[in-house]
């Protein structure tokens, strides 16, 4: 469909963390910490990532300059509100902090920003999830400063405004989304990523690549209603800076992807997918992601027994790119009238080699671009693979549906049946 809004808006909004990238850049967080004048810090991880000596190495560096830190590892492998309140109770017990310092995948980011969140604005969590699951509440003052230290290659939670968690008791993963929990700053040490396991490096590359599709996919800034100076929002739609990331991270990608699963030696690949990652990440912190990311939040949240290779192996999950991408292929064919040079723009990127030679008005083009990627690198062959039927098809419909948020950005109105032929569709991805 073509937007036409009565006022259509002509502002479009960006922000970013300060960023440091590159080898090394993980050594000065203390130097870092001391200019955002923290003395005492809480750095935030998981047991996994505490295994490879990492967070421990940067506690002793921001000790270096005078500064008390201390480790938790209390991040949990896709947060939960359970999760994240025991996060917030180990961390009040042993504050009080002025800085906080993430360092692991997404789900240490996201944890660091509840516990920040919480003990800077007090409250309880579900006064800041976001609407219909929780209250919606903003923050009534700034946080303190969190440094935000990525591990693994892919979330970009580093760069942007959202907290994402499950919410046990209704099955559904939904988030906290503010401005005020943008990172102060980004430190991507490229180093950190060399133990990623190849399925880690799989899942997590995939949700680089749908945060830079979705991003350069959504509808535009200027399909909007026009807004008022208050009523602006981190997802403004689709806009000429946020195309720019977006397009810089699919290039990237179409060099390194590969490269990075099946061999995680291999430096020059591991520094591009931290690059890609960081741009897809300041593309789609402001413009925005839709249908696949909105479906994914169903899909892991009502998992039942699936175990992932690379993953914690205690509990069934669908890890968070892998969910986005399992319904990928098929979206993009569904948005693809929204702009169809848009859309085989993307594909040239991805597959530079073989991208000019499919004609301009092929909806297939890119769904099968994005099918052989995954099957290349290992990733399951739709929904059904991780455990879903046809039974289950209404059901993560009704949990799409209640990511509106991420909806409103879709490039066409979606509605239950779009997203059950969305979903169904993706039962089975190639034969």
């Amino acid at each position: 469909m073509t937007w036409s809004p009565a006022n259509p808006e002509s502002v479009f909004t960006y922000g970013a963390p300060q960023l440091k990238f590159g080898a090394g850049a993980a050594d000065e967080i203390g130097h870092d910490l001391a200019a955002l004048g923290a003395h005492r810090v809480l750095v935030v991880t998981d047991a996994g990532v505490l295994s490879t000596g990492w967070p421990d190495r940067v506690a002793d560096g921001i000790r270096g300059f005078g500064i008390d830190a201390v480790v938790h590892d209390s991040a949990h492998v896709e947060p939960t509100d359970a999760s994240l309140v025991a996060a917030v109770e180990r961390a009040r017990a042993d504050g009080p902090f002025d800085g906080f310092v993430a360092v692991g995948g997404g789900s240490a980011i996201d944890t660091a920003k509840a516990v920040d969140l919480l003990l800077s604005d007090g409250g309880e969590l579900m006064d800041y999830v976001n609407v219909p699951v929780g209250a919606g509440r903003a923050p009534s003052r700034p946080l303190a400063p969190l440094v935000a230290v990525p591990t693994t290659t892919g979330t970009g939670a580093e760069s942007t405004t959202i907290c994402v968690l499950d919410v046990l008791s209704l099955k559904v993963k939904t988030g906290i989304s503010h401005v005020r929990l943008r990172p102060s700053l980004a430190v991507v040490d490229p180093r950190l990523t060399a133990t990623q396991p190849a399925g880690v490096t799989a899942s997590a590359g995939m949700d680089i690549l749908c945060h830079a599709l979705e991003s350069w996919t959504a509808r535009p800034f200027t399909s909007y209603e026009r807004k008022q100076p208050g009523e602006r929002v981190p997802y403004c739609g689709s806009n000429p800076i946020s195309d720019m990331w977006s397009e810089r991270s699919m290039s990237l990608l179409a060099k390194a992807f590969r490269t990075a699963v099946r061999d995680g030696s291999d430096e020059a690949a591991r520094g591009d997918m931290a690059l890609a990652a960081t741009f897809a990440g300041l593309g789609f912190g402001n413009a925005g992601v839709h249908v696949p990311h909105a479906n994914a939040y169903p899909i892991a949240g009502r998992v039942r027994d699936f175990h992932p290779e690379g993953y914690p192996q205690d509990e069934p999950m669908v890890p968070h790119g892998m969910a986005v991408a399992l319904t990928a292929p098929e979206a993009f064919r569904w948005t693809f009238e929204s702009d169809p040079a848009r859309h085989l723009a993307a594909a040239r990127l991805l597959d530079p080699a073989h991208g000019a030679r499919w004609d301009s008005d092929d909806r297939d083009v890119l769904p099968g671009i994005l099918v052989d990627l995954m099957r290349d690198i290992g990733l399951p062959n739709g929904l059904g693979e991780v455990g879903y039927g046809e039974h289950d098809v209404a059901d993560l419909v009704d949990g799409s549906l209640k990511q509106q948020r991420l909806l409103a950005t879709s490039p066409r109105e979606v509605g239950p049946d779009d997203l059950h032929g969305i979903l169904t569709r993706s039962l089975q991805l190639w034969d």
